[in-house]
């Protein structure tokens, strides 16, 4: 088959000069017919020059192949340079990427007779290019249907991206808030309550803040626990340039903490403090008691058992937290109640005197008396014992141990009444005052 650029003198220099380069290279007529290649084409081809030389690049690659190129074969042939990439199909390439560039071969007129094609491997970009795609794909899939409001703001705390979420949350369109200050978007008050996280946020420092959130677009009946986590983003230099946010509902995970912690904090029959509490609240007064000096009183029932026995276990319980209730409400709010155990309970306030720790002493015994007046068949009363420190003691024990001797001390005087001290004998009155506390 004739070859018209073989009237052109320089061919033969530049084939000899196609054939030490290393990539495959191949030289086509306008009828995208093969006239020449040199030996890495050949290897590349995995076929003889016989079989390859006169042929088209469809009959040689298929019509697809054709396809990819005709483009590119058509822009060379007008005197462009231009590429396109193409999945291999024949030979042991098959499966693999290549780009082919494709220029064209100008005569001294300038005329076009035919394009060089040169084929480049580049599997591993287009497969790591793929890769990156599918899973930017997948990531946008995943932040855009995330359940949870998810939002980047820039340094200037400008909204870059909003995700599904918050646009319901916030009740708005994403084209109205891309581009805007999230202040102005969520509002002033909001604005106010978070702007410190997310100041904190662009020093560098990850900043989580949990709050108690009302009227929510999807809930607004019921307020919800909700935690945002503020993130910063950093460049490659290490220097913040935005930050991420993202808000999750943790309302279940909070209340079911509140509740353990609950669980251990208080006595699950009445609700003051646990015993295991209240041994942690008398170590820590212990360490101030020089400075603030607080009583412990240690109150049990006189009566209690025959009200199980002649009214069963429910009315028992019922008592109990009544005389809770009223131990409650005989104290302080910084004053702390507990149940030691059974139908003991502790009660560890300030005090300013002994006189004081008496007249408190004496105000709890009575609203006991007052509890067990309401019970049917009556007779249910205290002995409380009590012990002050630091005149008494400074250990935390010892305090304790003060004020169960006390107690006993109290029983064996006869019940209800209150004593200091298991050597003193304080008689309480048939029917004291009822003296507040100080």
């Amino acid at each position: 088959m004739p070859d018209p650029s073989r009237d052109d003198p320089t061919a033969g220099t530049i084939e000899r000069l196609v054939n030490v380069v290393a990539l495959p290279i191949g030289r086509w007529d306008r009828e995208a017919r093969l006239v020449f290649c040199n030996p890495p084409y050949l290897r590349w081809s995995g076929r003889t020059r016989d079989e390859l030389f006169g042929h088209t690049l469809t009959e040689l690659y298929g019509e697809e192949a054709w396809d990819r190129a005709r483009p590119g074969f058509e822009r060379a042939f007008r005197g462009a340079t231009t590429s396109y990439e193409r999945l291999l199909r024949h030979g042991t390439l098959a499966g693999r990427w290549a780009r082919v560039q494709v220029f064209p071969d100008t005569d001294a007129n300038g005329e076009v007779h035919s394009v060089f094609t040169i084929a480049t491997d580049i599997h591993e970009d287009v497969t790591a290019r793929e890769a990156l795609i599918a899973a930017r794909v997948r990531l946008d899939r995943f932040t855009e249907n995330i359940p949870y409001p998810l939002t980047y703001v820039d340094s200037d705390f400008v909204l870059r991206f909003v995700n599904k979420a918050y646009c319901e949350a916030v009740g708005k369109p994403a084209d109205q808030l891309l581009g805007r200050h999230i202040g102005a978007v969520r509002g002033g008050r909001r604005w106010a309550e978070h702007e410190p996280h997310f100041r904190r946020a662009l020093e560098g420092k990850t900043v989580q803040y949990t709050r108690l959130v009302d009227r929510l677009a999807n809930n607004p009946d019921s307020p919800r626990w909700l935690r945002t986590s503020y993130v910063p983003d950093f460049d490659a230099d290490g220097k913040v340039v935005g930050l991420y946010t993202v808000t999750i509902d943790v309302h279940d995970l909070t209340v079911a903490q509140e509740q353990l912690r609950r669980s251990v904090e208080r006595d699950m029959l009445t609700d003051v403090f646990s015993r295991r509490t209240m041994m942690d609240r008398i170590d820590a007064a212990m360490v101030a008691a020089v400075h603030e000096p607080v009583a412990l009183f240690f109150v049990d029932l006189d009566g209690f058992k025959s009200v199980n026995d002649r009214l069963g276990h429910r009315e028992g319980d019922a008592l109990l937290v009544k005389v809770a209730q009223a131990l409650q409400k005989s104290v302080r709010a910084d004053d702390a109640v507990g149940r030691f155990g059974g139908d003991e309970f502790l009660v560890l306030a300030s005090v300013r005197s002994p006189a004081g720790a008496r007249a408190l002493a004496l105000h709890m015994l009575e609203a006991v008396r007052k509890v067990g007046a309401e019970v049917s068949g009556g007779g249910v009363s205290a002995s409380i014992g009590y012990a002050i420190a630091p005149t008494d003691t400074q250990h935390p024990l010892k305090l304790l141990q003060a004020a169960d001797d006390a107690m006993y001390a109290a029983k064996r005087l006869g019940k209800d009444r209150v004593q200091h001290g298991p050597a003193r004998d304080e008689p309480s009155p048939v029917n004291p005052a009822a003296v507040r506390p100080e």
